[in-house]
């Protein structure tokens, strides 16, 4: 069965590939690579074998969807993660997040409708949630009013895809609410390598590490947490892949009650930033300079997620622990610097 994945050549959606194609799915990518290289698409051939259809557009660009899914008549789903998706670049730049977040969802179901593809898997986020009242977040949490443009563009794609659905009952759609993804596939071949500063603290951490800056911003240490530093609930990568892949069989398989569904993915644990970087240090033996700033904007204090639903509908759960989030994330790095493995390899 053939899935098309838009934004597939980014950090979450290149793990997703591999996930997808070790289960025997053939994938489209459709990528702008506005921050993620096509290099990839090598390393993801390298790691399973296989290839996949890629294309360099714009999901904003309602002919180019048109003619990919005219192309690929036989794809039964699309996997949604493509967005821009910096906190504090949303602050800053709001209507840029507005118009191509909402804007790429709403072409992307509107050529999916006329192509009649049935399946939809929305990348959505924990940011949709604010500052909850109450922890863990659960999907039944009330929506608050979100602290960043970016937050608010995940609440809007939510409430569009639950409208589009509600009078399409022949479609199908899971929103999945991920928590802080970190870490890289085992190989080492394929991990977060942003365009630019990043803006997730994971690869801030192992590029200072690294030496490619001279020391990582902690935001804040006067929350209301044990530490004084933010708290957040991390993911490693390939476990939020192969979410992925669950919940598309669950989907191919009719397996849910309602043909919209929300699920959040995370571990249930909450760590904050000083704990991150203990652990980084713990599993690595580096120290790790950093320096405490003030708060950055639309940061939220501190959210962690139940899992419940994940875990009891879909069956799936969270494998692996913080130090392996930290350690694959540290390899990934090194492997980097070490084979001077940049993304210079062009397809």
């Amino acid at each position: 069965m053939k899935v098309l994945i838009t934004g597939g050549t980014g950090f979450i959606g290149s793990h997703t590939v591999v996930s997808l194609q070790e289960q025997g799915f053939e994938v489209v990518i459709v990528d702008n690579l506005s921050n993620s290289d096509s290099a990839v698409l090598n390393r993801i051939a390298k790691i399973t074998g296989k290839e996949s259809y890629f294309y360099c557009e714009d999901i904003c660009n309602r002919d180019a969807l048109k003619n990919i899914f005219s192309e690929h008549q036989d794809i039964v789903a699309v996997i949604h993660f493509a967005a821009f998706k910096a906190v504090g670049e949303s602050v800053e730049q709001p209507l840029k997040y507005y118009h191509n977040n909402i804007t790429g969802l709403v072409s992307l179901l509107e050529e999916m409708k006329s192509a009649r593809i049935p399946n939809i898997i929305f990348s959505s986020s924990a940011t949709v949630y604010g500052q909850p009242e109450n922890l863990p977040a659960t999907e039944d949490s009330p929506v608050l009013p979100a602290t960043s443009p970016y937050g608010n563009t995940k609440q809007i794609n939510e409430q569009i895809l639950r409208d589009f659905l509600l009078v399409n009952q022949d479609l199908k759609g899971i929103s999945l609410r991920y928590f802080n993804p970190i870490g890289a596939h085992p190989g080492g071949l394929i991990g977060e390598l942003p365009i630019g500063t990043p803006n997730n603290l994971m690869p801030f951490i192992t590029q200072t590490a690294i030496g490619k800056h001279a020391e990582l911003k902690v935001f804040g240490n006067d929350y209301n947490t044990p530490d004084g530093t933010a708290i957040r609930d991390y993911i490693h990568v390939v476990d939020l892949a192969e979410a992925h892949v669950v919940a598309m069989n669950a989907l191919l398989n009719n397996s849910l009650k309602e043909n919209y569904s929300v699920f959040n993915l995370g571990t249930g644990n909450g760590f904050s930033v000083l704990e991150v970087i203990q652990s980084f240090e713990k599993t690595t033996g580096v120290k790790l300079p950093y320096r405490i700033v003030e708060r950055r904007p639309g940061d939220v204090e501190q959210i962690y997620a139940s899992t419940k639903l994940a875990n009891e509908v879909l069956g799936w759960k969270a494998k692996y622990s913080l130090d392996d989030m930290t350690l694959s994330a540290w390899n990934w790095e090194k492997r980097l610097s070490e084979q001077h493995f940049s993304y210079d390899d062009k397809v």
